[in-house]
């Protein structure tokens, strides 16, 4: 369970007079106590917030973050008794209910750009913002849920870490088309400055990041040389679980190694063959283990990442390539 964005806004931010439009954070109160199911109040909000841009004709940005799918699960009435009916269990209902009260809501949200003749002239970009949950209170087995992808959110195997993007943009982006380039969270910002033509602009830290607008031009792009990391040097849940509390990850090309600080140990795994991430090649490619244990010990340092304190001695755990 995720929260499932969508970011949407004006294409020629850049020449449209007048400044881009800000709306605060939306008062649902006059919602509390009616029939109006959360889904939908952040909808019929979120439409609001368009008007006067769209009436202006000013650029907009709007970011559109449910509730929805996320814990704790709820009845959305419209859908619930459908699911019920098909033969879902009670779980499994309300999270198909909120699932499709999530997709009706961008629907309408489409058909009202669409009605106002502003949606060949707004950029649409829809994803989540992890793996799915794949712990109770699903029903069926722990960690199942994202098949053939392994573990779920909160893991640094694929599971946690990969989900969709879906890109609408006229006159740019292929309909129907599908780009295979991997890419991560940090690169929606240099993105959505070169969507926005924003090329003066100061920041107070560097960018990490790295727009993926040549992928949206062409979806036949593809850097197999970017190096995608991942950091988590903390526990998460009690419990733990697979690639879950204090891990780290690089993915380069189709390969990927993860770091287990507790253990010391490395798993590397080949994306392209094994998706699932059931075979470990780390003893079978020692050299290309050690490689990227090195890059990524590299990416840590550059960032000055915090890393955990063994209880037992008081010393910092050791970047992955001082063990080798």
């Amino acid at each position: 369970a995720g929260h499932p964005q969508s970011f949407l806004g004006k294409e020629n931010f850049g020449n449209v007079p007048g400044k881009a439009s800000v709306q605060a954070v939306p008062d649902l109160e006059e919602y509390f106590g009616t029939d109006t199911f959360l889904t939908e109040a952040h909808t019929l909000e979120a439409l609001k917030a368009m008007e006067a841009p769209v009436k202006n004709k000013q650029p907009f940005f709007l970011n559109m973050a449910h509730y929805a799918i996320h814990l704790p699960f709820d009845k959305d009435p419209r859908y619930f008794q459908k699911y019920i009916d098909a033969g879902l269990s009670e779980t499994e209902a309300k999270y198909a209910g909120l699932v499709e009260g999530m997709d009706k809501s961008l629907g309408d949200i489409m058909d009202w750009l669409q009605q106002k003749k502003v949606d060949k002239n707004t950029i649409i970009i829809f994803m989540s913002d992890n793996g799915g949950f794949s712990m109770a209170p699903r029903t069926g087995e722990p960690f199942s849920h994202n098949y053939p992808l392994k573990s779920g959110k909160g893991s640094v195997y694929e599971g946690g870490i990969r989900e969709p993007m879906l890109v609408k943009w006229s006159g740019i982006v292929t309909p129907g088309s599908v780009a295979n380039q991997y890419v991560i969270i940090e690169d929606f910002f240099p993105t959505i400055l070169e969507m926005a033509r924003i090329t003066k602009f100061k920041t107070v830290q560097p960018v990490d990041g790295k727009s993926f607008m040549p992928v949206l031009r062409n979806k036949n792009f593809i850097d197999t040389a970017r190096i995608l990391v991942w950091h988590y040097p903390n526990k998460w849940i009690p419990q733990g679980g697979p690639g879950i509390n204090y891990k780290s990850a690089i993915r380069q090309g189709s390969w990927k190694l993860i770091y287990d600080m507790q253990t010391g140990k490395n798993e590397l795994y080949n994306l392209h063959n094994d998706i699932g991430e059931a075979t470990d090649l780390s003893a079978i490619h020692p050299a290309k283990a050690k490689l990227l244990s090195s890059k990524l010990s590299a990416q840590l340092r550059n960032w000055k990442s915090p890393m955990p304190v063994f209880k037992s001695t008081g010393k910092l755990v050791p970047m992955p390539d001082e063990l080798w």
